[in-house]
């Protein structure tokens, strides 16, 4: 015996008297060694972990086999064929490939997990304390919203995990590199495949490019290599549409079915000039009372009985009027959308008048269903009313495929709990997003009118980032309707951006050198784009 270990082994060209490199299970010994103080470190961010964890096996527990809304029938079987981008189906059926529906919610509750810790670790390479990052990772963990959706067999979580995970890719060192930008650029546009709003998300990306990058040169250069890969899955995406329904889009829905119920509602129809064989479109007052969602989608609704004029075509007309309302009052429509907007920064969680009703997002003390697409029988099979042809047809009625989960079960006790949290105050306060919102548009201006250095430069491009993706995502979403499904990007974007916006407005102590962790790491000279 030589007394030699297998790593020293493993490298006999190693110089003398150097220290062998540790092995996997040296590597993962050491890291149980430091998990102890790392979690006493960082124990308001592990507490807060473990109570949304908590919050998401309860969730779990009270309802099985998952929480089915009408839009889920789209991505387990293809009803509404075009209306929204399928882009959800591939993890939802890779995960359904091995196992049913409490797998895919479980799976998404993770995500959920995971998100905060990312957004953590995030921050705290920024030079976040410990107690800011812990407060901006508190609304995806306890927010009662965010875990009801994540119960639901809905593409959100995996929208805000693609927000997040871009973020992360351009965030990891403090000039990214060429490798992370084209990822960011691929989970991003992905994330547009997912929910179509996250075309928006190319801005923000630009934006935070071009503010990071050394010098005006290697900014364009980082900017086209982002936008290249951005439409790259979305580019992918439309090619499949094409080859498979001969419709070059990511989801067939017309623009002005989409906004026509935001237009209509914000018109004041008796001064709206417009031809007489429009004036259908104009709903009452009581119709306008039902809100947007209604004007969209309800069967009784102006839009849905609208017979344009011999010669003419439907969608046009109702483009035209669409474009009329938002020419002619566009005071109005902005306004609209403002005050829906408004609705994020409230004290409490209530029904907008204009949007789908918040109940569809809160725990109930019994399964929910919804009219004749999501029904339970007494026995507890769940029936689906499907619509599988585009812009409707016969209704095809089917129970839900038994290895999918099986019968509709509710642990009242823990659902009743669960309702009674959400609805108690179990959501982040309006005022607190405010908070956030006001402190990430300030970071975010320090940097274009007094651009700082060192840590508050990296600080406030990355709250750029963050806010500009919020900012991005929800003024799209608001602009067509107001839900609060909408508005729980929110809680992955703005408590982060808030959070690096106060510690880019915060001077630095004066006389009081830069710690270790402070200091910028040193960026790398701006090389010619070839």
């Amino acid at each position: 015996m030589t007394g030699r270990t297998r790593q020293d082994r493993a490298d006999p060209d190693a110089p003398a008297g150097a220290v062998p490199r540790a092995g996997w299970r040296a590597r993962l010994a050491k890291a149980r060694r430091e998990l102890g103080p790392a979690a006493r470190r960082n124990w308001l961010a592990v507490a807060l972990l473990a109570t949304g964890l908590a919050l998401r096996v309860l969730a779990l527990a009270a309802y099985r086999p998952a929480l089915l809304y009408v839009d889920s029938l789209k991505y387990l079987y293809n009803a509404y064929p075009g209306s929204d981008p399928l882009g959800y189906e591939l993890p939802l059926k890779a995960i359904l490939a091995v196992g049913n529906l409490t797998v895919v919610v479980g799976v998404q509750h993770l995500l959920g997990l995971a998100m905060a810790v990312v957004i953590y670790g995030l921050l705290r390479r920024r030079q976040v304390p410990r107690w800011l990052a812990a407060l901006a990772i508190a609304p995806v963990l306890l927010d009662a919203y965010q875990v009801q959706i994540e119960q639901n067999i809905m593409p959100d979580v995996w929208f805000e995990a693609l927000i997040v995970a871009g973020a992360a890719a351009l965030l990891a060192r403090p000039a990214p590199a060429a490798r992370a930008v084209i990822l960011a650029g691929l989970l991003l546009g992905a994330s547009a495949t997912v929910r179509q709003v996250g075309e928006i998300l190319v801005v923000p990306g630009v934006a935070f490019l071009l503010a990071a990058a050394a010098g005006w040169q290697a900014a364009f250069q980082r900017a086209f290599e982002f936008v290249v890969a951005f439409a790259v899955p979305v580019a992918g995406y439309m090619i499949g549409s094409y080859v498979i329904t001969g419709h070059l889009w990511l989801a067939s829905a017309t623009p002005s079915l989409s906004s026509y119920g935001r237009m209509a509602t914000a018109a004041d129809c008796a001064t709206l000039r417009i031809p007489a064989y429009e004036r259908p479109l104009c709903p009452t007052a009581r119709e306008r009372r039902y809100g947007i969602d209604w004007l969209d989608h309800d069967s009784r609704s102006p839009l849905k009985s609208y017979v344009a004029p011999p010669g003419m075509q439907r969608y046009a007309v109702i483009a035209n009027f669409d474009h009329q309302v938002a020419e002619q009052q566009p005071g109005r429509v902005l306004g609209a959308i403002a005050a829906d907007g408004a609705h994020l920064f409230a004290l409490t969680r209530t029904a907008s008048q204009d949007g789908t009703p918040i109940s569809r997002w809160q725990f109930q003390d019994s399964y929910p269903t919804f009219g004749t697409w999501v029904r339970v029988r007494p026995d507890g099979l769940i029936m689906l009313g499907l619509y599988l042809r585009p812009g409707g047809g016969p209704e095809v009625t089917r129970p839900l495929d038994p290895g999918y989960g099986g019968r509709a079960s509710v642990i009242r006790p823990i659902a009743a709990f669960l309702r009674a949290y959400q609805l108690g105050g179990g959501y982040t306060p309006g005022p607190l997003m405010a908070v956030f919102a006001l402190a990430g548009l300030a970071g975010s201006l320090r940097l274009v009118i007094r651009r700082p250095s060192g840590p508050r430069r990296g600080q406030a491009q990355a709250c750029l980032l963050f806010f500009g993706c919020a900012a991005a995502v929800l003024a799209v979403s608001d602009a067509f309707q107001f839900t609060w499904r909408y508005q729980l990007p929110a809680l992955v974007t703005l408590p982060a951006a808030g959070a690096l916006g106060a510690m880019a407005l915060m001077p630095r102590a004066a006389g009081r050198p830069a710690t270790e962790g402070e200091r910028e790491p040193d960026r790398p000279a701006a090389t010619p784009a070839t």
